[in-house]
């Protein structure tokens, strides 16, 4: 187990939220919980998908899985299971806070001039 895989209990918690598979057959070589933890080592890490570590899976059934269900909703419906269930225990402030002391646009999109980058031509022949 990676220092960034699931630990059991959150496996736990997770397992119940993940659509349950329709193909009869033999099992699977790599579990779910490993596949997930692929996808979870690539978007934590912001690495192509071609280097996913072998002990994930393979690269293409890593990324397979992860963009099914994503087009399928099932990310953002456990996100959102994930959160309803966090709320209900009160684990979640809710509470916004933006200070805009240190929202600054740089000089050129507040509408300074600009100097030395651009003249205008002048005709030739006139002064």
């Amino acid at each position: 187990m990676g220092r960034g895989d699931l630990t059991s209990g959150q496996w736990a918690r997770l397992e119940p939220l993940l659509p349950q598979g329709i193909k009869p057959g033999r099992p699977p070589v790599r579990t779910r919980r490993q596949l997930i933890d692929g996808i979870r080592w690539r978007t934590r890490t912001g690495a192509p998908w071609r280097d996913v570590p072998e002990w994930y899976g393979p690269r293409d059934r890593v990324y397979d899985l992860f963009r099914r269900w994503q087009r399928g909703g099932t990310w953002a419906r456990i996100v959102t299971q994930l959160q309803a269930q966090a709320d209900a225990k009160g684990l979640i402030t809710w509470d916004v806070n933006v200070e805009s002391t240190v929202c600054r646009a740089h000089q050129h999109a507040a509408g300074a001039a600009k100097r030395g980058t651009c003249r205008r031509s002048r005709p030739a022949g006139s002064s």
